[in-house]
């Protein structure tokens, strides 16, 4: 029975890609009983399946109106997601990216999603107006965590930057942090308010010309008290992981660690 429901799963991914490539940059697709406006047929297809058939972002919320900060919101996928699970959420959507952003507006108020607050800005470590390179689709992040030869075709654009730290100032039942590279600086400047977050989970880029500070991640989590595990998606979203192992300057992958306070 396990066998024929991952043939199934298999073939039900197949027909999703076909569907997604037949896409072009602004039409609509499903989303459980939601509609999304997409910005790339590819970005589309690793979201719904990563976020709504892997289930990466599922957690088991205790009170009826869970806390959510999403940063690095994208197109507004795992938005619609946390609102599937919990109508009721009060979610704030973080997404610095200017040609990304409109469509993160427009498929929340397309779908009339309530209790959604959308900022417009990058997290980092302090506040101000920094430089942001985006290939408009799910690529981007600000001009000092990129490495030049990857952003050289990319668009700069001047963004607003805010510290996470100033939305921890009440019980936050889950977050998720996906920004492209600035995880850990965000997460050691805000380690002193961590304890208001009951879960979370964080997507960790080891990327060329990125600092390798995996290890400082974990041992900020250790210190503020949560359990951890790591995953590695799966080989189509990241190739990277693939056996046989390689390590080398311009190796490219992502981790999940998933984090959850139990005590």
């Amino acid at each position: 029975m396990k066998g024929l429901r991952t043939v199934k799963a298999e073939i039900g991914l197949m027909n999703l890609k076909a569907r997604c490539w037949l896409r072009k940059p602004g039409a609509t697709m499903r989303c459980g009983r939601f509609t999304i406006r997409i910005n790339d047929a590819h970005n589309f297809y690793i979201l719904y399946k990563d976020i709504f058939l892997r289930r990466i972002y599922y957690f088991k919320a205790m009170r009826p109106q869970p806390l959510i900060l999403d940063c690095g919101s994208n197109i507004g996928v795992s938005i619609i997601y946390f609102k599937h699970l919990y109508p009721e959420a009060r979610i704030v959507g973080f997404e610095p990216d200017p040609r990304v952003f409109p469509y993160l507006e427009k498929n929340v108020a397309s779908n009339g999603l309530r209790g959604v607050r959308m900022i417009q800005a990058a997290l980092s470590s302090k506040e101000g107006r920094s430089d942001f390179f985006s290939d408009g689709k799910y690529g981007g992040g600000l001009s000092r965590h990129l490495v030049t030869d990857e952003s050289q075709d990319w668009v700069r654009a001047k963004v607003e930057s805010v510290r996470l730290r100033d939305y921890l100032h009440e019980p936050v039942d889950f977050l998720k942090i996906n920004i492209e590279g600035a995880e850990c600086e965000v997460l050691e400047d805000s380690e002193d308010r961590l304890r208001q977050v009951q879960e979370m989970i964080i997507e960790y880029h080891h990327l060329p010309g990125l600092p390798r500070n995996l290890h400082h991640i974990l041992e900020i989590l250790h210190r503020q008290g949560f359990e951890y595990l790591i995953n590695d998606f799966d080989s189509e979203t990241n190739s990277g992981v693939e056996p046989p192992f390689t390590l080398a300057p311009e190796s490219r992958y992502f981790l999940l660690i998933y984090a959850k306070r139990l005590a």
